[in-house]
């Protein structure tokens, strides 16, 4: 088990130059913009414009702060993404343009390289104390906002806003949130 602080993540220009992104983790670790096998990040988004492509890597998008983006996806109807909505997965390297809903956005961006790994990313719930169970290759929870008491096997640690619990190899994650806490479980698996 290890806890990620949002004190510590790294942050660096986009690979379009046009704003700033936080990363939360990437594998392997130091892993550049082009070489990743997956990457977990958060971005400010205070324009409308063209998203980053990245050549095979499959992107989920989740609005964390703002009212939401209209995404424009190559070849799709435009979609609307809201601050409570589900995740919204599409192909990074189709061209995207965004146009915001009402003033900046933060957002929570999950890329896997396609053919090696695959990700699925949801909102979780756990008001009472909740047994997570995952099967993924690497297991994450996103404390979004609030706080969550965590526990795996004899190991318990507290998330804060914004830090990140990460597990590799299938586990179970229990969990307690305070009332307004709000929480992602991010599941990244080998492909195949």
């Amino acid at each position: 088990m290890r806890i990620l602080r949002a004190a510590d993540y790294r942050r660096m220009p986009w690979k379009n130059g046009g704003g700033e992104t936080t990363e939360i983790a990437v594998w392997p670790e130091n892993a550049g913009l082009d070489d990743f096998g997956w990457r977990v990040s958060m971005a400010r988004v205070e324009r409308d414009g063209p998203f980053s492509a990245f050549s095979g890597i499959d992107r989920t998008l989740s609005i964390l702060e703002g009212e939401g983006l209209r995404l424009a996806i190559a070849g799709q109807p435009a979609v609307e993404l809201r601050g409570e909505g589900d995740p919204f997965a599409f192909p990074a390297d189709q061209p995207t343009d965004s146009v915001l809903l009402g003033g900046p956005v933060t957002d929570l961006n999950v890329m896997t390289r396609r053919g090696r790994f695959k990700h699925a990313v949801r909102r979780v719930e756990a008001l009472e104390k909740t047994e997570i169970p995952s099967d993924a290759k690497v297991t994450m929870l996103l404390c979004h906002r609030g706080a969550v008491d965590i526990a795996v096997g004899t190991e318990a640690g507290r998330l804060g806003e914004l830090d990140c619990l990460v597990l590799e190899g299938s586990e179970s994650v229990s969990a307690r949130a305070g009332r307004n806490a709000s929480l992602f479980l991010i599941e990244i698996y080998e492909a195949g």
